[in-house]
């Protein structure tokens, strides 16, 4: 595994300390004494995080390893079991994730990518796309092929390791597993008398907490987000995604992520290993089920097709294509790519085929008073950029840098001051991505010539561009 090329944060392990409550002034006057609830006494922490998936647990990790917060009282939330893998299983999870340089930036500031590595993932240098309409392509590699583009990773290994530097920041942050919320109550800014002003957390075990701040990492399905009335623009798109493990007919140096646009969506297949690929498939409800109800050979079959068929190619969409790269080649002789062919497929992990819808989701608004969301409850994308997992990671740097800083300075930390700059921050980052994504999704989602010859065109232009090409990589690296 090549050792990470940019620069990481210097984190410390830090003690917690316990912390008596302060009197501050205006709207969030408190008293020194024990929080009161119909259930007793509530304990009050700096920030409570709800949802314990990967981005979740990330966070925990990030403020507990922040020195700046050094003190501060963290509690993690987590409604499943502990995800542990006492050894790495010898079956390859359907479940990954490329993570970008920058998420292996923040993995490795945290602590947890060293446990990541030392379980298994797989980086890759160099990324093809291609139509299946025409013969348009475009392939992101580095200069360098020592440099990453960036890695697969099985989710169940991401969690396992943040799970695994949690335990080692028991000191500083808590974490309680099977603790499933009943109950959010909002406090009201404009009370100052008798009432204090933080989230109230309710818990099925009939236990209520108190929190400063609460960070919902709790999913596209987010209680967090609904409860504090954040407004949400949605929708679903017409498509599952089919994903397997796939076995390759031969070893390879599998340092390549192929993805083709056929007429249904996208179909990508993801190096995991030398012999191994993760595939990801998106198409129509109704195809998904029919894949799901192949036999093993017949379903193989359909994925080299669906990798090596040329049959939804035209004469006209070829020649088309043919006299406008031929054009660029003039102008910009040097310039362009090689198409490569992907591995053939000869086998598929055994139970490894699983179906789920996708959507578009984002929400309005990121925070609210003592309110901050992360991750899929902030924003959910189709799977075919790959950047799921990274804009939920990006969340969690930035809004660890707002808090570290408005602790630097002695401020509140559920004050709308710097939650905006969080929540500006970082919509000015994820909605251009999320727009592209959708764009992508809706100008492949057609086999219409005037379509099929505009995307063409843009693809081959594209191509042909290395600054542009360096520009989108360097965006999606983030």
């Amino acid at each position: 595994m090549h050792a990470l090329t940019k620069a990481t944060l210097a984190r410390n392990g830090i003690g917690r300390h316990c912390i008596a409550l302060q009197r501050v002034s205006s709207t969030n006057l408190v008293s020194r004494r024990p929080v009161c609830s119909e259930h007793g006494e509530s304990e009050v922490y700096d920030v409570i995080i709800s949802g314990g998936g990967m981005v979740g647990s990330a966070m925990a990790c990030s403020l507990g390893t922040d020195p700046i917060l050094e003190g501060r009282r963290i509690l993690l939330l987590e409604a499943g079991n502990k995800k542990v893998l006492d050894k790495v299983p010898d079956a390859y999870s359907t479940r990954v994730s490329s993570i970008s340089p920058g998420s292996a930036t923040l993995l490795n500031g945290i602590g947890a990518w060293e446990h990541i590595t030392n379980m298994r993932c797989k980086p890759y240098q160099k990324m093809q796309v291609w139509d299946a309409c025409s013969d348009a392509l475009i392939t992101f590699d580095k200069e360098n092929l020592q440099d990453e583009m960036a890695y697969i990773v099985e989710n169940d290994i991401i969690v396992a390791a943040l799970t695994k530097r949690l335990d080692s920041l028991s000191d500083n942050v808590k974490v309680n597993y099977r603790s499933k919320v009943v109950k959010y109550t909002w406090p009201m800014s404009h009370q100052v008398t008798d009432f204090i002003p933080w989230v109230q957390v309710t818990l099925a075990s009939g236990e209520t907490l108190q929190t400063k701040l609460l960070i919902g990492a709790d999913g596209p399905n987010s209680m967090v987000r609904r409860d504090s009335g954040i407004p949400t623009v949605k929708w679903n798109y017409d498509q599952s995604a089919v994903v397997a493990v796939l076995h390759l007919s031969e070893p390879t140096e599998n340092n390549v992520a192929w993805q083709r646009f056929l007429p249904t969506g996208p179909i990508a297949m993801l190096p995991l290993s030398s012999t191994e690929s993760s595939l990801v498939w998106s198409t129509s409800h109704r195809h998904a089920e029919e894949l799901l109800d192949l036999d093993e050979e017949s379903f193989v079959d359909a994925i080299n097709s669906a990798f090596w068929s040329n049959e939804n190619q035209s004469e006209l969409m070829e020649t088309a294509g043919s006299l406008f790269r031929s054009t660029l080649s003039i102008l910009m002789p040097s310039a362009g790519s090689t198409r490569q062919l992907p591995p053939s497929v000869a086998s598929i992990g055994p139970k490894s085929r699983v179906m789920f819808p996708l959507g578009m989701g984002h929400a309005s608004e990121y925070i609210r008073h003592r309110v901050a969301l992360i991750g899929d409850a902030a924003h959910r994308v189709h799977p075919l950029a790959g950047q799921g997992a990274n804009l939920g990671f990006g969340d969690v740097a930035y809004l660890t840098q707002v808090l570290s800083k408005a602790a630097f300075n002695g401020k509140d930390l559920g004050a709308m001051q710097h939650l905006l700059e969080y929540e500006t921050e970082r919509q000015r980052h994820n909605l251009p991505m999320m727009a592209a994504i959708d764009l992508m999704k809706c100008l492949y989602s057609t086999n219409a010539a005037p379509m099929v010859l505009l995307r063409t065109f843009g693809l081959q232009a594209t191509n042909m561009l290395p600054p542009l090409k360096e520009q989108i990589m360097a965006f999606a690296s983030k």
